[in-house]
Protein backbone atom coordinates (compact mmCIF):
# COMPACT_ATOMS: atom_id res chain seq x y z
CA UNK A 1 0.00 0.00 0.00
CA UNK A 2 1.26 3.47 -0.93
CA UNK A 3 0.21 6.90 0.24
CA UNK A 4 -1.45 8.53 -2.77
CA UNK A 5 -2.94 11.93 -3.58
CA UNK A 6 -5.34 12.52 -6.45
CA UNK A 7 -6.07 16.05 -7.66
CA UNK A 8 -9.01 16.66 -10.01
CA UNK A 9 -12.25 14.70 -9.65
CA UNK A 10 -14.03 15.20 -12.95
CA UNK A 11 -15.77 12.42 -14.89
CA UNK A 12 -12.38 10.75 -15.34
CA UNK A 13 -10.59 11.53 -12.10
CA UNK A 14 -13.41 10.58 -9.73
CA UNK A 15 -13.50 6.89 -10.75
CA UNK A 16 -9.72 6.72 -11.33
CA UNK A 17 -9.09 7.82 -7.75
CA UNK A 18 -11.68 5.27 -6.66
CA UNK A 19 -9.78 2.44 -8.35
CA UNK A 20 -6.57 3.54 -6.60
CA UNK A 21 -8.40 3.18 -3.28
CA UNK A 22 -10.47 0.06 -3.90
CA UNK A 23 -8.52 -1.98 -6.46
CA UNK A 24 -5.06 -0.70 -5.59
CA UNK A 25 -5.68 -0.71 -1.84
CA UNK A 26 -3.83 2.58 -1.40
CA UNK A 27 -4.26 5.28 1.23
CA UNK A 28 -5.81 8.03 -0.95
CA UNK A 29 -6.32 11.72 -0.22
CA UNK A 30 -8.14 13.81 -2.84
CA UNK A 31 -8.44 17.46 -3.75
CA UNK A 32 -10.95 19.10 -6.07
CA UNK A 33 -11.55 22.78 -6.81
CA UNK A 34 -15.20 22.27 -5.87
CA UNK A 35 -14.71 20.94 -2.35
CA UNK A 36 -18.11 19.22 -2.19
CA UNK A 37 -17.00 16.85 -4.97
CA UNK A 38 -13.96 15.83 -2.89
CA UNK A 39 -16.20 15.29 0.14
CA UNK A 40 -18.56 13.15 -1.98
CA UNK A 41 -15.60 11.04 -3.13
CA UNK A 42 -14.33 10.60 0.44
CA UNK A 43 -17.78 9.44 1.60
CA UNK A 44 -18.14 6.99 -1.29
CA UNK A 45 -14.68 5.43 -1.15
CA UNK A 46 -13.64 5.97 2.45
CA UNK A 47 -10.61 8.12 1.68
CA UNK A 48 -9.77 11.64 2.81
CA UNK A 49 -10.14 15.08 1.26
CA UNK A 50 -7.82 18.08 1.55
CA UNK A 51 -8.26 21.84 1.32
CA UNK A 52 -5.38 22.50 -1.11
CA UNK A 53 -3.32 20.48 -3.60
CA UNK A 54 -0.24 20.97 -1.40
CA UNK A 55 -2.08 19.58 1.61
CA UNK A 56 -3.30 16.56 -0.37
CA UNK A 57 0.23 15.88 -1.63
CA UNK A 58 1.97 16.15 1.75
CA UNK A 59 3.89 12.94 2.55
CA UNK A 60 2.39 11.16 -0.49
CA UNK A 61 4.50 8.66 -2.40
CA UNK A 62 2.53 9.26 -5.60
CA UNK A 63 0.56 12.36 -6.58
CA UNK A 64 -1.86 12.18 -9.53
CA UNK A 65 -3.37 15.13 -11.38
CA UNK A 66 -6.26 15.00 -13.85
CA UNK A 67 -7.62 18.44 -14.76
CA UNK A 68 -8.84 20.36 -17.80
CA UNK A 69 -5.95 22.07 -19.57
CA UNK A 70 -2.46 23.56 -19.27
CA UNK A 71 -3.52 26.49 -17.10
CA UNK A 72 -5.62 24.31 -14.80
CA UNK A 73 -2.61 22.03 -14.46
CA UNK A 74 -0.26 24.87 -13.55
CA UNK A 75 -2.78 26.17 -11.00
CA UNK A 76 -2.85 22.89 -9.03
CA UNK A 77 0.86 22.03 -9.26
CA UNK A 78 2.88 25.26 -9.10
CA UNK A 79 2.96 27.91 -6.35
CA UNK A 80 2.67 27.89 -2.57
CA UNK A 81 -0.53 25.84 -2.52
CA UNK A 82 0.35 23.69 -5.55
CA UNK A 83 1.00 19.97 -5.27
CA UNK A 84 4.75 20.21 -5.91
CA UNK A 85 5.20 22.48 -2.87
CA UNK A 86 3.72 19.79 -0.64
CA UNK A 87 5.61 16.83 -2.07
CA UNK A 88 8.48 15.10 -0.35
CA UNK A 89 11.77 14.43 -2.18
CA UNK A 90 11.67 11.16 -4.12
CA UNK A 91 7.90 11.20 -4.57
CA UNK A 92 6.44 10.89 -8.09
CA UNK A 93 4.05 13.36 -9.71
CA UNK A 94 1.94 11.62 -12.38
CA UNK A 95 -0.15 13.83 -14.65
CA UNK A 96 -3.14 12.22 -16.39
CA UNK A 97 -4.34 15.47 -17.98
CA UNK A 98 -4.39 15.71 -21.76
CA UNK A 99 -2.15 18.75 -22.07
CA UNK A 100 0.72 20.10 -24.15
CA UNK A 101 4.17 18.55 -24.28
CA UNK A 102 5.45 22.02 -23.37
CA UNK A 103 3.68 22.08 -20.00
CA UNK A 104 4.80 18.50 -19.34
CA UNK A 105 8.43 19.53 -19.72
CA UNK A 106 7.78 22.63 -17.60
CA UNK A 107 6.36 20.52 -14.78
CA UNK A 108 9.20 18.04 -15.13
CA UNK A 109 11.68 20.86 -14.48
CA UNK A 110 9.65 22.27 -11.58
CA UNK A 111 9.39 18.83 -10.00
CA UNK A 112 13.11 18.15 -10.45
CA UNK A 113 13.99 21.42 -8.69
CA UNK A 114 12.04 20.12 -5.68
CA UNK A 115 13.71 16.69 -5.81
CA UNK A 116 10.50 15.15 -7.13
CA UNK A 117 10.15 12.82 -10.13
CA UNK A 118 7.59 13.43 -12.87
CA UNK A 119 5.70 11.37 -15.46
CA UNK A 120 3.28 12.78 -18.03
CA UNK A 121 0.65 10.09 -18.41
CA UNK A 122 -2.40 11.10 -20.49
CA UNK A 123 -5.09 8.46 -20.86
CA UNK A 124 -7.41 7.11 -23.54
CA UNK A 125 -10.62 5.18 -23.09
CA UNK A 126 -13.10 7.85 -22.07
CA UNK A 127 -15.46 7.91 -19.13
CA UNK A 128 -16.38 4.24 -19.54
CA UNK A 129 -12.71 3.26 -19.50
CA UNK A 130 -12.16 5.29 -16.33
CA UNK A 131 -15.19 3.80 -14.60
CA UNK A 132 -14.22 0.24 -15.54
CA UNK A 133 -10.51 0.67 -14.78
CA UNK A 134 -9.66 -0.11 -18.40
CA UNK A 135 -7.77 2.97 -19.58
CA UNK A 136 -4.75 3.06 -21.87
CA UNK A 137 -1.99 5.20 -20.33
CA UNK A 138 0.79 6.75 -22.44
CA UNK A 139 3.75 7.78 -20.29
CA UNK A 140 6.76 10.05 -20.69
CA UNK A 141 9.60 9.99 -18.19
CA UNK A 142 12.64 8.17 -16.85
CA UNK A 143 12.46 4.38 -17.14
CA UNK A 144 13.35 3.71 -13.49
CA UNK A 145 10.69 6.18 -12.32
CA UNK A 146 8.16 4.61 -14.69
CA UNK A 147 8.83 1.12 -13.29
CA UNK A 148 8.14 2.41 -9.78
CA UNK A 149 4.91 4.08 -10.87
CA UNK A 150 3.54 1.42 -13.24
CA UNK A 151 2.07 -0.92 -10.58
CA UNK A 152 0.17 2.00 -9.03
CA UNK A 153 -1.08 3.36 -12.36
CA UNK A 154 -2.26 -0.15 -13.27
CA UNK A 155 -5.09 0.13 -10.74
CA UNK A 156 -7.12 2.05 -13.34
CA UNK A 157 -5.52 0.81 -16.58
CA UNK A 158 -5.42 -2.17 -18.88
CA UNK A 159 -2.36 -0.89 -20.77
CA UNK A 160 0.48 1.25 -19.42
CA UNK A 161 3.39 2.06 -21.75
CA UNK A 162 6.54 4.17 -21.56
CA UNK A 163 6.84 6.13 -24.81
CA UNK A 164 10.05 8.09 -24.15
CA UNK A 165 11.28 11.02 -22.04
CA UNK A 166 9.05 13.61 -20.37
CA UNK A 167 6.63 14.98 -22.99
CA UNK A 168 6.50 11.74 -25.01
CA UNK A 169 3.27 10.67 -23.30
CA UNK A 170 1.53 13.86 -24.41
CA UNK A 171 2.90 13.56 -27.94
CA UNK A 172 1.58 9.98 -28.13
CA UNK A 173 -1.85 11.15 -26.93
CA UNK A 174 -1.79 13.71 -29.74
CA UNK A 175 -1.30 10.88 -32.25
CA UNK A 176 -4.20 9.05 -30.60
CA UNK A 177 -6.48 12.06 -31.14
CA UNK A 178 -5.28 12.54 -34.74
CA UNK A 179 -6.25 8.94 -35.51
CA UNK A 180 -9.61 9.17 -33.74
CA UNK A 181 -10.54 12.39 -35.57
CA UNK A 182 -9.96 10.78 -38.95
CA UNK A 183 -11.69 7.53 -38.00
CA UNK A 184 -14.84 9.21 -36.69
CA UNK A 185 -15.14 11.44 -39.74
CA UNK A 186 -14.74 8.41 -42.01
CA UNK A 187 -17.35 6.47 -40.03
CA UNK A 188 -19.72 9.44 -40.11
CA UNK A 189 -19.39 9.73 -43.89
CA UNK A 190 -19.82 5.97 -44.34
CA UNK A 191 -23.03 5.85 -42.30
CA UNK A 192 -24.33 9.01 -43.99
CA UNK A 193 -23.63 7.54 -47.42
CA UNK A 194 -25.28 4.22 -46.48
CA UNK A 195 -28.43 5.92 -45.26
CA UNK A 196 -28.67 8.01 -48.43
CA UNK A 197 -28.21 4.82 -50.46
CA UNK A 198 -31.09 3.15 -48.60
CA UNK A 199 -28.97 0.44 -46.98
CA UNK A 200 -29.56 -1.21 -43.61
CA UNK A 201 -26.70 0.27 -41.55
CA UNK A 202 -26.80 -2.55 -38.99
CA UNK A 203 -26.32 -5.16 -41.72
CA UNK A 204 -23.59 -3.09 -43.36
CA UNK A 205 -21.63 -2.69 -40.13
CA UNK A 206 -22.10 -6.36 -39.20
CA UNK A 207 -20.19 -7.26 -42.34
CA UNK A 208 -17.60 -4.52 -42.79
CA UNK A 209 -16.65 -4.39 -39.08
CA UNK A 210 -15.11 -7.85 -39.54
CA UNK A 211 -12.86 -6.61 -42.33
CA UNK A 212 -10.18 -3.98 -42.79
CA UNK A 213 -12.62 -1.12 -42.05
CA UNK A 214 -13.32 -2.36 -38.51
CA UNK A 215 -12.44 -0.14 -35.54
CA UNK A 216 -13.36 0.54 -31.91
CA UNK A 217 -15.36 3.54 -33.09
CA UNK A 218 -17.36 1.40 -35.51
CA UNK A 219 -18.08 -1.31 -32.96
CA UNK A 220 -19.01 1.06 -30.13
CA UNK A 221 -20.56 4.08 -31.84
CA UNK A 222 -22.37 2.99 -35.01
CA UNK A 223 -25.66 2.16 -33.25
CA UNK A 224 -25.96 5.51 -31.44
CA UNK A 225 -24.83 7.38 -34.54
CA UNK A 226 -27.45 5.63 -36.65
CA UNK A 227 -30.07 6.53 -34.02
CA UNK A 228 -28.91 10.16 -33.85
CA UNK A 229 -28.06 9.92 -30.12
CA UNK A 230 -25.07 11.92 -28.89
CA UNK A 231 -25.89 12.94 -25.29
CA UNK A 232 -23.02 10.95 -23.72
CA UNK A 233 -19.34 10.20 -24.10
CA UNK A 234 -16.31 12.35 -24.92
CA UNK A 235 -17.54 15.90 -25.48
CA UNK A 236 -16.90 17.89 -28.64
CA UNK A 237 -15.55 20.75 -26.51
CA UNK A 238 -12.90 18.43 -25.08
CA UNK A 239 -11.97 17.10 -28.51
CA UNK A 240 -11.54 20.62 -29.86
CA UNK A 241 -9.28 21.42 -26.92
CA UNK A 242 -7.21 18.33 -27.71
CA UNK A 243 -7.05 19.05 -31.43
CA UNK A 244 -5.99 22.62 -30.67
CA UNK A 245 -3.02 21.19 -28.77
CA UNK A 246 -2.27 18.84 -31.68
CA UNK A 247 -2.36 21.57 -34.30
CA UNK A 248 -0.21 23.91 -32.21
CA UNK A 249 2.42 21.17 -31.84
CA UNK A 250 2.25 20.49 -35.59
CA UNK A 251 2.93 24.14 -36.32
CA UNK A 252 5.96 23.88 -34.05
CA UNK A 253 7.43 20.65 -35.43
CA UNK A 254 6.44 21.11 -39.08
CA UNK A 255 4.05 18.16 -39.33
CA UNK A 256 1.38 18.41 -42.03
CA UNK A 257 -2.10 17.51 -40.71
CA UNK A 258 -4.64 18.56 -43.37
CA UNK A 259 -7.33 16.03 -42.39
CA UNK A 260 -6.98 16.79 -38.68
CA UNK A 261 -7.29 20.52 -39.34
CA UNK A 262 -10.39 19.93 -41.45
CA UNK A 263 -12.06 17.70 -38.86
CA UNK A 264 -11.31 20.32 -36.21
CA UNK A 265 -13.29 22.80 -38.33
CA UNK A 266 -16.12 20.27 -38.64
CA UNK A 267 -16.25 20.01 -34.84
CA UNK A 268 -16.53 23.79 -34.82
CA UNK A 269 -19.63 23.40 -36.98
CA UNK A 270 -21.05 20.91 -34.45
CA UNK A 271 -20.46 23.43 -31.67
CA UNK A 272 -22.33 26.04 -33.71
CA UNK A 273 -25.23 23.57 -33.87
CA UNK A 274 -25.31 23.51 -30.06
CA UNK A 275 -23.42 20.23 -29.77
CA UNK A 276 -20.67 21.37 -27.41
CA UNK A 277 -21.34 18.53 -24.98
CA UNK A 278 -22.30 15.91 -27.56
CA UNK A 279 -20.11 12.87 -28.05
CA UNK A 280 -17.42 13.19 -30.73
CA UNK A 281 -19.39 10.79 -32.94
CA UNK A 282 -21.77 13.72 -33.56
CA UNK A 283 -19.81 14.54 -36.72
CA UNK A 284 -22.63 12.60 -38.38
CA UNK A 285 -25.19 15.15 -37.13
CA UNK A 286 -23.37 17.79 -39.18
CA UNK A 287 -23.80 15.69 -42.34
CA UNK A 288 -27.41 14.71 -41.61
CA UNK A 289 -28.66 18.22 -40.84
CA UNK A 290 -31.25 19.52 -43.28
Amino acid sequence: MAKVAFIGLGVMGFPMAGHLKEKGGHDVTVYNRTASKADDWARKFGGKSAATPAEAARDADFVFTCVGNDEDLRSVTIGETGAIAGMKPGAILIDNTTASAEVARELGEAASARGVDFIDAPVSGGQAGAENGMLTVMCGGDEAVFERAKPVISAYARMVGLMGPVGAGQLTKMINQICIAGLVQGLAEGIHFGKKAGLDIEKVVEVISKGAAGSWQMENRHKTMNDGRYDFGFAVDWMRKDLGIVLAEARSNGAKLPVTALVDQFYGDVQAMGGNRWDTSSLLARLDRK
